[in-house]
């Protein structure tokens, strides 16, 4: 094997001693047992802790039958339950008949005090198709407080051929408005244009002193749905009427994407309005929902005209 050439003078070693009269140079100190295993600790912590948070949030992580029983009944941790619900989701999907022995505990969990459980749970019973209960709780599900968990509830419902959830799915392609429920003055705001996930903040309001029976001081408005905020009619500093518009936001691609889809089964002509915004050629308007769009709307006429 070759090696590296050396310079002219690599051959000759010269040993040098100090001289008496010249201090030698100061010693190197050595960095004690402690502190390297104190730093090394550190640095291994800096990779564990967002590996660990990771880990226990990725809801692809697989559950044996054992923990998706643990995690179905634990009312601590609803994002447990969720992760339960995903991997039955995705074992339903695959037709996979050993998660039957869960099924009764789906339809419990669509009255579950946590709006992302009941949302997650109204997409999972949409996988099985061939279970009256689920049918049956999914109709119950469009009467729900959450906008989001009533269009998932009507998605899964278009896969058991019913479009009694129309009106639903139509909702999931209109801006979400949101208003003041008491008067007050708005303290903070976000910008138009500011993408934001289902429950992040759009304003902050100091209540005013005679709008409230219950003494708020402040109240904060959060966006029932994910997407972005297309419009805001109150800035810092301004004061707000109770049932005033504070804003309005723009749903997510992959709501509407989602909503598009499944009135191109079951869209009537009178929700045409609602479809036909979403095929004007705008920069917020992706390739993808113009041609599902347009695809829905023709599907709605071949239906119309030969019904």
């Amino acid at each position: 094997m070759s090696t590296p050439p050396s310079s002219p003078d690599s051959s000759i070693q010269i040993e040098s001693s100090p001289s008496p009269e010249t201090p030698s140079s100061s010693p190197h100190h050595k960095m004690s047992a402690r502190n390297r295993a104190l730093i090394f600790l550190t640095a291994w912590l800096i990779v564990l802790m967002p590996f660990l948070f990771w880990w226990n949030t990725w809801f692809g992580r697989r559950l044996p039958d054992s923990q998706i029983t643990e995690y179905l009944q634990d009312d601590k941790h609803p994002r447990h339950i969720q992760h339960a619900l995903i991997q039955l989701g995705e074992r339903m999907g695959r037709r996979d008949a050993a998660a039957a022995r869960w099924y009764s505990e789906l339809t419990l969990l669509a009255s579950n005090p946590v709006e992302e459980v009941r949302n997650t749970d109204a997409w999972v019973m949409g996988q099985d198709t061939t279970i009256p209960a689920f049918h049956e709780t999914l109709l119950r599900m469009l009467q729900d407080s959450s906008p989001m968990v009533r269009g998932n509830a009507a998605l899964s419902l278009v896969r058991f051929g019913d479009a009694t959830g129309r009106p639903q799915i139509v909702a999931l392609l209109e801006p979400a408005r949101i208003v003041a429920p008491f008067a007050g003055h708005v303290t903070d705001s976000d910008k138009v244009g500011t993408a934001i996930h289902q429950g992040g903040l759009i304003a902050k309001i100091m209540v005013d002193p005679s709008a409230s029976q219950n003494e708020l001081r402040s109240i904060e408005l959060r966006s029932p749905i994910g997407g972005r905020i297309r419009t805001l009619s109150a800035a810092p500093g301004s004061h707000i009427a109770a049932g005033a518009e504070v804003a309005t936001i723009a749903p997510a691609d992959e709501q509407v994407w989602e909503a598009l889809r499944a009135l191109y089964l079951i869209g009537q002509p009178d929700d045409l309005p609602a479809i036909r915004p979403y095929q004007r050629e705008l920069p917020e308007i992706s390739d993808r929902l113009r041609q599902q769009a347009l695809l829905a709307e023709k599907s709605i006429r071949e239906r119309a005209t030969h019904p």
